[in-house]
């Protein structure tokens, strides 16, 4: 088992955050600049270094991956999960698929197409996941001609660009976010949001990590986020290794600490935004941010420009990913998994909800913060 240190924040010398642990990366380079990555491409292109998220915060393992099969089962199976990281998923993923095609430029293009319909359909709400297939699968047509090995390492190129460009906007906009957050908040998140979700800074904890820098945080509020637990597992395990303090709830003790007026700021991700400003997350976002329209408590979004989809009208258009029931009928992994849901009931277990732009105070992109949030207001920013 991988001991969980705690980290401070220092600069990486280009006055990017980064983190100080005692954990040695797979990666020699790792573009999220951390002591940790979802993922990774490796050097040679070859291979994709993953994070195992399911085994936190027991275990910190890293899984390598070599061919485009084993990216769409790391993404079904939730190994790697966050909207951004799906993004880059997808693009690490398309990679793998440029290694092992070595025909013709027909042969080549319709292996690339195959590759992208499979990890396409794996996520359907993450828009981030269609944003940058769509972008690799730009790059293909163009390179189609060129010799096996340099197919690869333009595409490999270009999914390394996304990635790195996919830190710089969480950096930016998580200035953004931490432009709004009062001083000594007590900041209450949702899920995960974290570097674990996106390229390696994170939104929702990017605006957390940029308040406590500039002295603003007093405290993070994370609800555990069932039936995954991604709030306890990897949101309190991020912010520990911060040294960031975070206390975990149950979410149906979030109620309470709102009529306690012990919430300050909500602060959250977002896994796809409508043109309306509606927007789609981990569900029981919604319940939150009912409450903190309830309590008159700020609620904030935090998303790089990549989540925003202006081709989708409204949150009724929204793909709600529908997964499976043994996610809510049972507890726990390999030998420690138990039985909490009587047989013969059913369940069910959508992934997402959406939270109406009305309840939101801002969405913070690079691009910019969008307040009042609007279909009018996102669009200046297009």
């Amino acid at each position: 088992m991988s001991k969980i240190s705690t980290a401070k924040p220092i600069s990486d010398g280009r006055g990017i955050p980064t983190l100080k642990t005692g954990h040695a990366h797979p990666h020699p380079e790792p573009i999220s600049r951390a002591g940790f990555s979802a993922l990774e491409l490796m050097p040679g292109n070859r291979t994709v270094v993953l994070l195992d998220q399911r085994l936190l915060p027991r275990q910190e393992k890293y899984e390598m991956l070599s061919n485009v099969s084993q990216m769409v089962e790391a993404i079904v199976h939730m190994q790697v999960r966050g909207a951004p990281a799906l993004g880059i998923a997808g693009a690490y993923g398309m990679t793998l698929a440029a290694v092992v095609e070595e025909g013709d430029a027909g042969q080549f293009v319709d292996a690339m197409r195959a590759a992208e319909e499979a990890l396409r359909r794996t996520r359907p709400t993450a828009r981030n996941l269609g944003w940058a297939l769509e972008r690799i699968m730009a790059e293909v047509p163009g390179v189609a001609a060129l010799a096996p090995r340099e197919r690869l390492e333009r595409i490999g190129e270009v999914a390394r660009a996304l990635h790195e460009a996919e830190v710089a906007a969480c950096q930016t906009l998580s200035a953004f976010g931490a432009d709004l957050v009062p001083d000594h908040a007590t900041i209450l998140t949702y899920c995960n949001a974290g570097a674990l979700a996106t390229g390696g800074y994170g939104t929702a904890l990017g605006v957390i990590r940029t308040a406590q820098q500039r002295g603003k945080l007093a405290r993070v509020i994370a609800c555990e986020t069932r039936p995954l637990l991604q709030g306890a597992r990897l949101t309190a395990w991020e912010l520990v290794r911060d040294g960031i303090p975070v206390e975990v709830i149950t979410d149906n003790m979030a109620a309470s600490l709102f009529a306690a007026k012990a919430i300050d700021l909500v602060v959250v991700g977002a896994d796809r935004i409508a043109r309306s400003g509606d927007v789609a997350n981990k569900i029981g976002t919604y319940g939150v941010a009912c409450l903190a329209q309830l309590h008159g408590v700020p609620f904030d979004v935090a998303a790089p420009w990549s989540t925003v989809d202006l081709d989708c009208p409204d949150g009724s258009h929204i793909p709600i990913e529908q997964r499976p029931a043994v996610e809510v009928t049972h507890f726990g992994s390999g030998d420690a998994e138990m039985l909490v849901v009587a047989e013969g009931a059913k369940v069910i277990n959508p992934s997402f909800d959406v939270t109406p732009a009305r309840l939101v105070r801002a969405i913070h992109t690079e691009r910019g913060t969008v307040r009042p949030v609007s279909e009018a207001e996102l669009a200046k920013l297009a």
